[in-house]
């Protein structure tokens, strides 16, 4: 075999600079920044990076005498560079050496000199550059500053556990479908090809793995006997508490995963549409179904515009997992703290209240609406549910688990239930609320 002619970890170590790069330069998603460089190499430096970036590029700031001249490209690398320092097993001067030949990699020869100066005075330097960021609750738990502030107004008690919680690798929880095989015979399956995992108590459903696998290790998966679905958001098909015969409509439905265990969990008769506002998100919901084996009527609108999809007969059962800041699920997707601007907060809310009273004109008199955020921000939650309480005579709280019920460490937050990151239940952070239309309104 030919030896390569750079440094070990090099290559890696240019890719997760373009990734990161694509992220903090170019505002593009971690997920879309990584699909050139998906190796599983690159994705680990890329979204460590990430998830520190706040705190590394601070502490990298002093080392750097003209911030202003230097290629984002360079910046990335330098910041990646400072997290395999910080947060890999490697020797630190191996990954300084990797890092020289990663600039060259990235056609940034002029830059190989200065890469190596500043990596190697962070090296020597790096105890109080980082003291000085760590100063600071944002500095120290890598959040931005405006995040941190709500974070405390809104959870003053969790606040510190939750932005731990951002910064710790999640685990990989199952759906398993309950109409095709049993938690217990599906956990044979899986010591079978010796992948530990156990059951999660509180959801019939769930199952966590020991550690993280490829979905084409896990038997079954193919043939739709099991997703990959936080514990969390498997309630969603659990509360919407559909009835045989009735119309469902899952209004905001890419790509697919609550589709999906809603269908897993139909009775007879349900007959689900699918609406998604994204034609190649809605294309996910497709390929999604195809896996389970299972069918739905799938739209590509605005949920917000029903004449562009509904036929004029009213759901008896309606979700709404509305887009939102995504708050709740930072430590599966980094990025969102270097994406999220704070004026995002009252645009979601808006648009979650304009999807909310859309819904209600399309639900029947006495049926169920379910509103869920992967948000743990108020303004998103229990806010946006009030005000369409107040301007919506015909719609009130419907009867829910309360929080004790529903989860580990749920809390109440009226009208609804919210879990948090970090929590004793281990989910991701999600808001749900239980609404029924009592009449036909005026």
């Amino acid at each position: 075999m030919a030896r390569s002619r750079w440094a070990p970890g090099a290559p890696a170590l240019a890719g997760a600079a373009r990734a990161l790069e694509a992220v903090t330069g170019r505002g593009l998603s971690a997920d879309a920044a990584l699909k050139a460089d998906a190796t599983p190499a690159v994705r680990a430096i890329a979204l460590g990076s990430i998830r520190y970036y706040l705190r590394l590029s601070p502490a990298l700031a002093p080392l750097i005498s003209r911030p202003a001249g230097l290629a984002p490209l360079v910046r990335a690398l330098l910041v990646a560079g400072a997290h395999q320092v910080e947060y890999s097993r490697n020797a630190p001067e191996a990954s300084v050496h990797a890092c020289v030949d990663a600039a060259r990699i990235l056609r940034a020869e002029r830059a190989a000199g200065l890469v190596n100066a500043v990596l190697r005075r962070f090296v020597s330097e790096r105890a109080s550059l980082l003291e000085s960021v760590d100063a600071t609750l944002p500095g120290r738990t890598a959040h931005p500053a405006w995040l941190v502030t709500r974070l405390l107004e809104a959870w003053p008690g969790q606040a510190a556990s939750i932005l731990d919680a951002d910064n710790a690798h999640p685990p990989m929880a199952l759906r398993i479908d309950l109409s095709r095989v049993s938690a217990e015979e599906y956990l044979g399956q899986l010591a079978s090809v010796s992948i530990g995992a156990k059951k999660i108590q509180w959801i019939d459903s769930g199952i966590v793995l020991d550690r993280p696998v490829s979905v084409s290790e896990l038997p079954g998966f193919a043939e739709g006997q099991v997703s990959v679905q936080d514990a969390g958001a498997q309630l969603a098909a659990r509360l919407l508490e559909m009835q045989p015969g009735q119309r469902v409509l899952d209004a905001c439905a890419a790509p697919g995963g609550k589709t999906g265990a809603l269908l897993e969990r139909a009775p007879p008769g349900v007959d689900v549409t699918a609406v998604d506002v994204d034609g190649e998100r809605a294309g996910l919901i497709q390929e999604n179904l195809r896996r389970l084996n299972r069918v739905a009527t799938v739209a590509v609108a605005d949920a917000r515009a029903p004449a562009s999809f509904w036929d004029g007969r009213p759901f008896g059962r309606i979700l709404v997992d509305a887009p939102c800041s995504s708050t709740g699920v930072i430590r599966r997707h980094p990025d969102i703290k270097l994406l999220r601007r704070p004026s995002d907060i009252a645009a979601f809310a808006a648009q979650q209240l304009e999807l909310l009273r859309a819904a209600v004109g399309l639900l029947a008199p006495g049926g169920r609406l379910l509103y869920c955020t992967c948000s743990v921000l108020p303004e998103e939650n229990e806010r946006v549910v009030a005000r369409l309480l107040a301007e919506e005579p015909a719609v009130a709280v419907a009867a829910m688990p309360d929080a004790a019920a529903l989860a580990p460490g749920a809390l109440d937050r009226s009208p609804g239930v919210q879990l948090l990151p970090g929590a004793e239940a281990g989910t991701d952070g999600f808001y749900y609320a239980c609404l029924e239309k009592t009449t036909t309104g005026p």
